[in-house]
């Protein structure tokens, strides 16, 4: 399920040096493909995946996709990564295990240096952050702000629950409150939330995963396998019902401040302004 141009709801890591999983993603749907140098790229391959780039970003693009590339800390291999695949202009680059607003300004200050090099659109190439950690979590409003090049931060699963000092779980029972501390800082600053991935292979428990993201309130979600792009592509894109029930919402409480009145009922519900908006900016996405 392909969306408009623009769209963000499925971000997918794929191996950084793997053909197959390569062409994989570029069918798979999703809407922004990330060539994954770090976890699922074993250091002996590091080298192959950022030969890999320019090539691979040229082929993703021609699929519809957004390109994306994860690298590691500028402290580990990331100014490598990045001086690499830079070439290829990715649209966003994601840099793992960040805690700190230092972090993300050494690597707005790297992008920009290599915009310039490229001949890439000065503060073209916009920054994701990962957040992977308990110390990164509570610092998720100050790295937020580290950079205006950030339009999204991402929470990890995996490597968070390490940190907590848990298991993974597939109901996630684990990661319940900082996936919602986690959206409500993203929120608080503006940029966009994306959930942790789904890190088992079954296709019903990632849509399941994705439906309670959904109530928390995210838009948008991280995977792991392709096979689960289209189910979650279907949880984020609004579906008749909600359509039709948005738009009873929106003509009810019209109706009601025509007469005079300070809200509207709907199916049993108390309309009021705040569920208005909210009906309004969905319908409006579809325009």
């Amino acid at each position: 399920m392909k969306a408009k141009s623009g769209t963000r709801r499925s971000w997918l890591f794929v191996a950084g040096a793997d053909p197959a999983a390569h062409g994989a993603a570029a069918r798979s749907g999703a809407d922004v493909l990330i060539q994954e140098l770090e976890d699922f790229t074993p250091p002996a391959l590091r080298p192959k995946a950022r030969s890999m780039a320019i090539s691979l970003y040229a082929r993703w693009r021609k699929s519809g996709a957004i390109v994306a590339v994860r690298i590691n800390p500028l402290e580990t291999e990331g100014r490598a990564d990045l001086a690499a695949v830079m070439a290829g202009a990715p649209q966003v680059v994601l840099m793992s295990k960040v805690d700190s607003p230092r972090q993300v300004k050494a690597l707005a200050d790297a992008v920009g240096r290599l915009e310039k090099k490229y001949g890439i659109a000065s503060g073209s190439t916009e920054l994701a952050p990962n957040i992977e950690t308990a110390a990164g979590l509570v610092r998720t409003l100050e790295i937020a702000r580290a950079s205006t090049r950030i339009s999204a931060l991402l929470v990890a699963s995996e490597d968070m629950v390490a940190d907590l000092g848990t298991a993974r779980s597939r109901d996630g029972a684990e990661l319940a409150y900082v996936r919602a501390r986690f959206l409500v800082e993203c929120r608080a600053t503006g940029v966009e939330a994306i959930d942790c991935p789904y890190t088992f292979s079954d296709v019903r428990g990632a849509r399941a995963d994705a439906l309670q993201a959904k109530r928390l309130g995210y838009r948008a979600k991280s995977l792991v396998s392709s096979a689960h792009a289209q189910s979650i592509n279907r949880v984020f894109t609004p579906q008749k019902k909600e359509i039709d029930h948005a738009r009873r919402v929106v003509k009810a409480f019209e109706a009601a401040r025509a007469a005079g009145k300070d809200r509207a009922a709907v199916g049993g519900a108390l309309i009021e302004v705040p569920i208005y908006a909210a009906a309004k900016r969905l319908l409006e996405t579809l325009s």
